[in-house]
């Protein structure tokens, strides 16, 4: 079943909004919550053009989730500004919630109610349709965009099912389901594959491309699986509350990480193949396989060059994990070296960092 063309939100755009206006538009948000020493969001920003596929990467404690709470209004920023679709986070929080889906980390289905039955509250709670206690009884324009999503995500006549008998995988489907009930322009997915298995994940992707495809609805991820961000149009890495690296991913592995030779010989024949790769100016430690930094055309020419018989010849391309690993590892060196800078001046900076510290950290219903 094809997706038909899927309008925007009812709302219109705020006034004064471009026509152009990116996504998401983050400007130096902060968070510190009370009594912490630090802020868990510290001055990051970022843009999200609208259709896009933006990923937020960082090791645990990085920020990730508080700032995908600060963007869908569940939680208060103590600094900077965040505009969804053009609209401010803090003065529009209503309305940004009509323009936004999200999938928590953990499922939020009633496990006592069939997946319709969960899917119907969404709807009367967003005001999309008046309630009726049947799916038979609701408006005839639900019941036909629920059986357009469920088909769109190979839900189907499961749709009907108590929750409790799904798997993990048709829990995530029908929690995408309801989170594209009412059109959002942008789908929050917090780490939505955690505890799938690989040929559920994959599927669960398969379906997501379809939706955004189909729908056009920007998708705002972050996961730790790294090569679902592999088709990303942008990703942004933060650590510590900070960004640290930003860009496509082919950017962040062309600038951190090079292409590998892997080459090795009989063992009889490895000192004359470490001394010919000396000569080309490649170290080769170790006993084999000999792995060399070189990628591209140079790789030609190091194996035309190399006239002991080879018994393997391998080339490696960089990963988006690959560059990740580098760059959390540079983080966490650039951090060490700042705490131990920071001791000795943070006696006389006192409590001079009280200023950022909120007052209150408001959860809105």
């Amino acid at each position: 079943m094809t997706l038909g063309p899927v309008p925007g939100p009812s709302d219109p755009a705020p006034a004064g909004a471009p026509p152009s206006a990116p996504a998401i538009s983050v400007q130096g948000l902060v968070k510190r919550y009370r009594k912490a020493t630090r802020n868990a969001v510290d001055g990051i920003s970022f843009e999200v053009g609208t259709g896009a596929f933006f990923v937020l990467l960082g090791p645990n404690g990085a920020g990730k989730t508080t700032t995908i709470s600060i963007l869908t209004t569940t939680l208060s920023p103590t600094g900077g500004r965040a505009l969804i679709g053009g609209r401010d986070i803090v003065a529009e929080a209503s309305a940004v919630r009509r323009e936004v889906g999200i999938i928590f980390q953990k499922p939020s289905l009633d496990q006592n109610l069939t997946g319709e039955e969960n899917v119907r509250f969404h709807a009367v709670l967003y005001g999309l349709y008046p309630w009726a206690p049947s799916w038979r009884l609701m408006p005839a324009a639900y019941r036909t965009q629920v059986e357009e999503l469920a088909g769109l995500l190979g839900v189907g006549e499961e749709i009907f099912a108590p929750v409790r008998t799904y798997s993990g995988g048709m829990r995530r489907k029908l929690e995408i389901v309801r989170s594209l009930l009412h059109r959002p322009r942008v789908l929050f997915l917090d780490e939505p594959t955690a505890g799938l298995d690989a040929p559920t994940r994959r599927t669960l992707w398969d379906y997501l491309a379809r939706v955004r495809r189909e729908s056009g609805t920007t998708v705002f991820l972050t996961t730790h699986y790294l090569e679902e961000a592999e088709g990303a149009d942008h990703v942004c890495v933060i650590d510590h509350g900070r960004v640290v690296a930003a860009g496509s991913p082919a950017q962040l592995k062309a600038e951190l990480t090079h292409e590998t030779l892997i080459v090795d010989a009989a063992a009889a024949d490895r000192a004359a193949l470490r001394a010919e790769l000396a000569g080309l100016g490649l170290a080769a430690d170790g006993d084999g396989p000999f792995t060399l930094p070189v990628g591209g055309d140079r790789t030609h020419a190091v194996l035309r060059s190399i006239s002991t018989p080879l018994t393997l010849v391998r080339t490696s391309a960089p990963t988006l994990e690959d560059a990740y690993l580098q760059i959390v590892g540079r983080s966490a060196a650039d951090g060490e070296e700042e705490g131990a800078g920071g001791e000795a001046s943070e006696g006389a900076a006192g409590h001079s960092d009280g200023a950022s510290s909120t007052p209150e950290d408001s959860v809105r219903a």
